[in-house]
Parts: C-alpha cells; sequence; structure tokens
C-alpha cells in the first residue's frame, strides 16, 4: 500500500479512453469501491474529469447506478453474482480492473468461489483489457497463481484448467490432501508470469531515511455520522438507546475520538461499549493482506480499540511486559502486534520484526506518537542493516477529530490551535 497502484491504473484509464470510451469496472473490498478510487480522482488534478458511479447498496440503488453515465464504474466483489447475471449479454466493460485481487484466488477454472465464477463468464468472452492488483497474489502458495494467470489470458500461459496446471507443476501431498510444487514449479512459472507482471519494490522509489506516510480514509455511516455530528455540536448523543454526554470539551474530545474508531464508553462505565461501526477494521484488514506476509505493528488507543481489534484479528497479540512476545515479533512469528503507545516507549526495539505501523487510532501526545514510530523507525532500520523503508498507515475518518490529531501530530501545534483551525474549516 501507499506506492501508487491506483494512480497509475488510472492513467492507462485515462489513456486509453483516447481510443476507447467504453466503461471501465473497478471491482474491490466495499471500503475501496467506496472510496479509494474517488479519493485519487479528487486528489490528482489529471484525473479529476473522470467521472464515476458506484454500483453499490439494494438492488434499486445498483441499477440506478448501472443507468447513470460514467467512465469507471466501481462495485465490491460480493456484487458479481448480481451484475453478471442482471447485465447477461449486455455486459458493457470490455476493461477490468480487480482491486485487491486475492478475492478471485478461488478459481478452479469455471468452478470455486461464485463471486470469481461469475466474473470467469465474461472475462474473455466480453472482456478485451483486465488489470488485476494485489499485494498478495500467493499467500497461500504458488497454487493460487493459477487463477492469477487464468484472469489475465485464459489459461494460454499456466494450462486452461486447475487440473492441468496442477498435474503439471504439482504432486498430491503424502496424506492424500493438498498439493506439494515439483521443484521446479516456482521458476517456470515466474517465467511464463513474467511478461504480464510488474512488481515494485518502495526502496526503489523512495529515500529510506524517511518513512512512507499513507493516509486511508473511511466514511463513517450514516448512523455513525449522526452520532459523531450530535456529539460534536451538542455535547450529547444517543447510541442504540443509550445517553452519551461530555460534560466538557476535554471529554468531547475523547468522546470524539472513540466514535471515530468505532465504539464509544457508555455514561459512567469504562469497560462497557457500543460499537458504531467498523469501518476502520475493514481499513486494517487491507493493511495486513496487502503486507504481504510482512507482520504488522498496529496502535491503538482505547480498551474498546483493543477488544474489537482481538476480535477481528485473532492471530495478534498484544505487546505486553513478557520478553518472549518481543523475541517472538522479531523472530516473526506474530502477525500482528497490538500497542499502546503509552506503552510502547523508549528502549524497546522492535525493528527486526517489521518495518510496517498501521494507526488504528490517534491521541493528542505527540511524544508517545514519536515513541511508537521510533521502535521500529528508519532509524533503528538502518542500524539493523535492514535496506528496507517504514510504512506509516495512518487510518482516518474523514472530515473528523482524526485529521485535527494528526495535524497536531504533524506540525506539533497547540491543541488548542488545531481545534479552533478546524472548527474554522467546518463553521463551527
Amino acid at each position: 500500500m501507499g506506492l501508487g497502484k491506483t494512480a497509475a491504473v488510472l492513467i492507462a484509464i485515462d489513456t486509453l479512453r483516447l481510443i476507447d470510451c467504453a466503461p471501465v469496472l473497478v471491482i474491490g473490498p466495499l471500503r475501496v469501491a467506496r472510496t479509494v478510487w474517488t479519493d485519487e480522482i479528487e486528489k490528482w488534478s489529471e484525473f479529476n474529469h473522470l467521472t464515476t458511479s458506484k454500483i453499490l447498496g439494494d438492488p434499486a440503488q445498483r441499477v440506478r447506478a448501472l443507468t447513470q453515465k460514467a467512465d469507471i464504474y466501481l462495485t465490491n466483489y460480493e456484487q458479481l453474482v448480481w451484475l453478471v447475471s442482471y447485465l447477461g449479454d449486455k455486459w458493457p466493460f470490455k476493461f477490468v480492473v480487480a482491486d485487491e485481487s486475492s478475492k478471485l484466488k478461488g478459481l478452479r477454472a469455471r468452478q470455486g468461489t461464485k463471486r470469481a465464477a461469475a466474473l470467469a463468464k465474461v472475462a474473455h468472452t466480453k472482456v478485451e483489457r483486465f488489470i488485476q492488483l494485489s499485494g498478495t497474489p500467493c499467500s497461500n502458495g504458488i497454487k493460487e497463481l493459477f487463477s492469477c494467470g487464468w484472469f489475465i489470458d485464459g489459461g494460454q500461459r499456466l494450462g486452461r484448467t486447475f487440473t492441468a496446471f496442477s498435474t503439471r507443476w504439482f504432486y498430491p501431498d503424502f496424506s492424500g490432501f493438498g498439493l506439494i510444487p515439483h521443484k521446479h514449479a516456482q521458476a517456470e512459472i515466474e517465467t511464463l508470469l513474467s511478461d504480464v507482471c510488474l512488481s515494485l519494490k518502495a526502496e526503489d522509489y523512495f529515500d529510506l531515511k524517511e518513512p512512507i506516510v499513507n493516509k486511508i480514509f473511511v466514511e463513517l455511516p450514516p448512523a455513525g455520522r449522526k452520532i459523531y455530528n450530535d456529539m460534536e455540536k451538542a455535547f450529547f448523543a444517543q447510541i442504540k438507546g443509550h445517553d452519551i454526554e461530555a460534560v466538557n470539551a476535554a471529554v468531547k474530545s475523547m468522546k470524539l475520538l472513540q466514535i471515530v474508531n468505532g465504539a464509544t464508553y457508555l455514561e459512567g462505565s469504562n469497560e462497557k461499549w457500543e460499537v458504531v461501526h467498523d469501518e476502520k477494521i475493514a481499513a486494517l484488514e487491507s493493511v495486513v493482506e496487502e503486507a504481504a506476509g510482512m507482520p504488522v505493528l498496529v496502535a491503538y488507543n482505547f480498551i474498546s480499540d483493543l477488544a474489537r481489534l482481538k476480535k477481528a484479528f485473532p492471530q495478534g497479540r498484544v505487546l505486553d511486559q513478557k520478553e518472549s512476545t518481543i523475541k517472538k515479533w522479531n523472530a516473526g512469528e506474530i502477525p500482528v502486534l497490538f500497542v499502546h503507545p503509552a506503552s510502547a516507549g523508549h528502549g524497546l526495539s522492535l525493528q527486526h520484526g517489521s518495518n510496517i505501523i498501521a494507526f488504528f487510532g490517534l491521541n493528542w501526545n505527540c511524544e508517545e506518537h514519536e515513541q511508537v514510530i521510533a521502535r521500529l523507525g528508519p532509524v533503528r532500520q538502518l542500524q539493523s542493516g535492514y535496506n528496507r523503508p517504514v510504512f506509516i498507515h495512518y487510518i482516518l475518518a474523514r472530515d473528523t477529530i482524526d485529521e485535527d490529531v494528526l495535524e497536531r501530530l504533524r506540525t506539533k501545534k497547540s491543541v488548542q490551535d488545531c481545534l479552533l483551525n478546524a472548527m474554522r474549516r467546518r463553521g463551527a
């Protein structure tokens, strides 16, 4: 994440429109379809002229989106079966982009996952250009590359059926379950796919002395936005029948930070909370998936955050006082490590385990923020002989206090100045 895959494909789309103005279909996870592509189009003036339509929501909303004229149509993988069935022979998309295409790994020729099988019906009869974007094309072994190859060329390189593919490069596991690749398999498969694959390494394009900062914006759902706005303006909100009140500005700030992360504590309790949304959980899932097996250090803010993170990522561990936890992390044995900024202070060396940090939640404390980054930051990476960049992913709720806190952390302005600037921007 953060290497510009989306912008690169937008350049391709815009360039190819010079010879063919047929609409483009972009498929991705719900969060990606809802916000990521439109964010990129708005961010770069070169793409501001491109129009989009989002095939999301209930059937009536999806049909309405299809009737709108646009350059790019966006949908999520869960809608593929419906979309292929609804359009039938009238399928208009000659150019398809599959973002986070690991969602299509289940293809076994024309069988497997329903969404992969649905897309397979049109992939080589009605689609002329097909682009896949993935940080994890074969996270569970090279057998998963069959789907990648098949959607690109219909089986010309790796075989038209999974049986042909598996017979050529694999043999059955002695247990009778699973496939074991022959010694020659990986090199041959990589060679066959090399002319249709492009892989980027951050160190080829960035100064390793500076971390690569990636802002990942999520949109609060309507119910969550109402709760947030009520708290921001009136110091009071209702959540599932519970009254939530802030007695002063400092308490309101904490309540807003809780809401943007996805849950808020009930009155008079530090142990009971209500979930407001899971948008940041979905964004973090994308970060972990695109890390392609590299462990991810996740900074959280509240106990409610940690409880929800542990449920969403059962493979994760919490940074505790045990020396064994740090050893396992640095040995690459912990895929996701949850840390609170206050507990990830001076002296901890976590750079051997990873070079990726994700801030699930933020607080106003600049020192704690800097200390988390320093645990595996650029200086420690270079000191330990790692020639690799540090990625910092900030998961932010758009148009909320998240952006104000990040401004404070990046500029070290006073909390008061950041809040006053935010009030002016929002007309408060």
